[in-house]
C-alpha cells in the first residue's frame, strides 16, 4: 500500500534556557542526539551523523519493541539558526522534510520544528513523537546549563 502524502505540517515550539549554539550542536552531536532524540519509551538512540550539506544521518532507535531506524540527508545548514534535513523511517513512507530553527530571545533559546510531507495518518503520531523527544532535548539542555 503506497501512503498517501498530505500537505498537513506538524509544528511544535519549545523555548529553552540554552543557547542557539548550545542547541545547535545537540542535533549535530551524535552522543548528545543520542541521549535526548528517544521519544516516548525508547532506551538509546545509536547516531551516525555527517554535518554538511549533502551529508547523511542514521539514528537508530531503541524501543522496548524493536530498533526503529531513521535516516536522511543534510539540505541545509546555518550554523547556529537552521537545519533543514530529510526525514526517513518506516512510518513517513519515503523522504519526509524537517527544519529546525533556533531564534535567541530573552533567557534562551526559541526552538521551532517544521516536519513536512507525511503521509496524512502519520501527523498525529510525529506531532506526538516529536513532542516527546523535545521534551527530552529541553530536559538534556538545561541539565547542561543550569
Amino acid at each position: 500500500m503506497n501512503a498517501v502524502v498530505s500537505p498537513a505540517v506538524v509544528e511544535v515550539r519549545r523555548t529553552i534556557k540554552a543557547t542557539p549554539a548550545a542547541l545547535f550542536q545537540a542535533w549535530l552531536e551524535p552522543a548528545s542526539i543520542g541521549t535526548w532524540m528517544r521519544p516516548f519509551d525508547g532506551t538509546q538512540t545509536d547516531a551516525t551523523i555527517d554535518a554538511r550539506v549533502g551529508g547523511g544521518y542514521t539514528l537508530n532507535m531503541h524501543t522496548p519493541r524493536g530498533v526503529v531506524a531513521h535516516h536522511g540527508e543534510y539540505v541545509l545548514i546555518e550554523p547556529n539558526a537552521k537545519l533543514v534535513f530529510t526525514w526517513n523511517s518506516p512510518h513517513t513512507g519515503g523522504d519526509s522534510l524537517v527544519t529546525v530553527t533556533f531564534t535567541p530571545v530573552k533567557g534562551g533559546t526559541e526552538l521551532v520544528l517544521v516536519h513536512e510531507k507525511l503521509p496524512a495518518d502519520k501527523v498525529s503520531p510525529h506531532n506526538d513523537g516529536w513532542n516527546s523527544g523535545l521534551d527530552k532535548l529541553v530536559a538534556f539542555a538545561e541539565a547542561r546549563n543550569p
